[in-house]
């Protein structure tokens, strides 16, 4: 089904909405909140949280790219899930993603409103979409669906000293951006 139709049946309020949404976007909800959580069982709820929201959030809101808005609010859930996670339960290789993205992006008290947080996103999708195709999908996979650096090799065929090597550049690249956008880090 044509996501333009599966938007229509959240505005009408079928059920139907979220068995279609489950059928083409379900794999895409797990992989997101499986990459996040380390239990299964959190990844599932993870999912079925994230139908739940759509069902909320599309009366009010017409998403013009639905796959990014299911992976969006499935991420956000993912990580919100991940944060109540005592640290034992955590996923290290989120754990690691989130680490080295600290350089870049911090949680400072100074970027705290929402306006600010909006202003920090389009920087940094403006910023990405500057960058080289490859280095940005390394990107994105490593710290948007927090791929290991293992999973990214797997996919694209290049080597960890490489794919590392990406990271690392694109890591240093987008802190000086920011800081040229005027955001303290």
């Amino acid at each position: 089904m044509e996501d333009n139709r599966i938007v229509e049946l959240y505005w009408e309020r079928k059920e139907e909405a979220i068995r279609e949404t489950a059928l083409k976007y379900g794999r895409l909800c797990a992989y997101i909140a499986g990459n996040i959580l380390s239990s299964h069982e959190d990844c599932e709820e993870c999912v079925n949280d994230t139908y739940l929201a759509l069902w909320n959030a599309i009366p009010s809101q017409r998403p013009s790219r639905f796959p990014a808005f299911v992976g969006r609010i499935a991420r956000n859930l993912a990580l919100k899930r991940y944060e109540y996670l005592s640290a034992a339960k955590r996923n290290p290789a989120a754990v690691t993603s989130l680490e080295e993205l600290g350089d870049c992006v911090s949680g400072a008290e100074s970027v705290e409103s929402e306006a600010e947080k909006g202003q920090i996103e389009r920087a940094i999708t403006d910023f990405l979409w500057q960058q080289k195709e490859e280095k940005r999908n390394v990107f994105i996979r490593r710290y948007w669906y927090f791929d290991s650096v293992e999973s990214i090799c797997k996919s694209t065929g290049f080597t960890q000293s490489k794919v590392k090597s990406i990271l690392y550049e694109m890591r240093q690249k987008l802190r000086k951006y920011l800081e040229r956008e005027g955001f303290g880090l």
